[in-house]
């Protein structure tokens, strides 16, 4: 394949996808989150203004890019093709976030100047909806109780204690890099368990 690649950087990361891709070279996986977390992450930032929802957008890239790697060609670097997927990856989230918080104020005119205002969704879930997402929690807790302790703790920690990455490292005295990555790891196997349970959820 003609490579389209002019910088030391693009070939570089070029290699690194090579050896993700080819060989599964866990070091070169990680080594491509070490070069662009800090640059994703804050694109993120300033796409959602919120840390929290920053991080938890850079790492469901980076398991979107990964998973995704067959697909990448040299055509352009891996840093604009992981920051297109970041971009859209944040859009999709900002959307689902609006329209779940439409304005109280929405109306709109038929053709025969009637208003007609949107039913409104409540912050407050009715009774149905209380125990479906009750049900859904437990699914999701004992689905977590089945990963390798290594994943559970970390898992547990970050979504259920809902501590910071950097709070992880520190607690569990595991570098910042293989949080992450373990991390990753854990949310892809969740994915594939909970898409197996998809009737459930």
């Amino acid at each position: 394949m003609e490579l389209h690649l002019t910088t030391d950087k693009a070939k570089r990361d070029y290699r690194l996808v090579c050896a993700a891709r080819e060989g599964g070279d866990q070091r070169a996986y990680a080594d491509l989150m070490k070069n662009y977390w800090e640059p994703l992450y804050m694109l993120l930032l300033k796409m959602t203004n919120n840390p929290t929802e920053a991080d938890d957008l850079t790492i469901e890239t980076f398991g979107k890019a990964f998973s995704q790697l067959n697909s990448y060609t040299p055509v352009s670097a891996f840093s604009t093709w992981l920051f297109s997927i970041g971009t859209n990856t944040c859009i999709d989230h900002i959307r689902r976030q609006r329209l779940s918080t439409i304005a109280l104020s929405t109306m709109a005119t038929t053709s025969e100047d009637e208003v007609y205002e949107y039913p409104m969704p409540s912050d407050t879930p009715n009774p149905e909806e209380a125990v479906i997402t009750a049900q859904r929690h437990e699914v999701l807790r004992n689905l977590v109780k089945q990963l390798k302790p290594k994943y559970r703790q970390l898992v547990e920690l970050r979504f259920f204690d809902e501590l910071s990455y950097d709070e992880i490292a520190q607690l569990t005295a595991l570098p910042l890099g293989t949080v992450k990555i373990r991390l990753l790891r854990a949310r892809n196997i969740l994915a594939s368990m909970i898409n197996e349970k998809k009737d459930v959820l």
